[in-house]
């Protein structure tokens, strides 16, 4: 089996923007996806990262409920880290297609204004089996 390229991971990217809803991605067209073997080591430094696989994906950019009319801003960016993406899903055994999504969704979710701990509360509740 061998591992995805950087251009697949982009194109499972690509595929799950065009995926989400029209009104979210109306909102996240202006986002620059961009997806790195690994996380540049300025970033592994300033998140006090052990190893460059503890991060899969990374939001850099100004949520929505902070932007301002400021001018000169570099645009909003979601990085997905390819070889710890590829580690993880090694590990879990879930698939690929899926991982890259959840990434993808949760990085955005920061670019919406979602701290990871409301991220993870939708997760869970989403998770729970429905009552009939």
């Amino acid at each position: 089996m061998i591992a995805p390229s950087l251009a697949e991971i982009d194109e499972m990217a690509r595929a799950a923007l065009d995926e989400l809803p029209d009104l979210f991605r109306r909102f996240t067209r202006d986002v620059v996806v961009q997806v790195a073997e690994f996380p540049e080591d300025d970033v592994c430094a300033e998140m006090d990262l052990e190893s460059p696989f503890d991060i899969l994906g990374l939001y850099q950019g100004i949520a929505m409920d902070e932007k301002t009319e400021a001018s000169g801003t570099l645009p909003d960016m979601v990085f997905l880290y390819r070889r710890p993406i590829l580690d993880y899903w090694c590990e879990s055994g879930e698939d690929l297609h899926h991982v890259v999504r959840h990434v993808l969704i949760h990085e955005i979710g920061h670019h919406f204004g979602l701290s990871d701990d409301e991220m993870a509360a939708i997760e869970a509740r989403d998770s729970q089996p429905t009552s009939p």
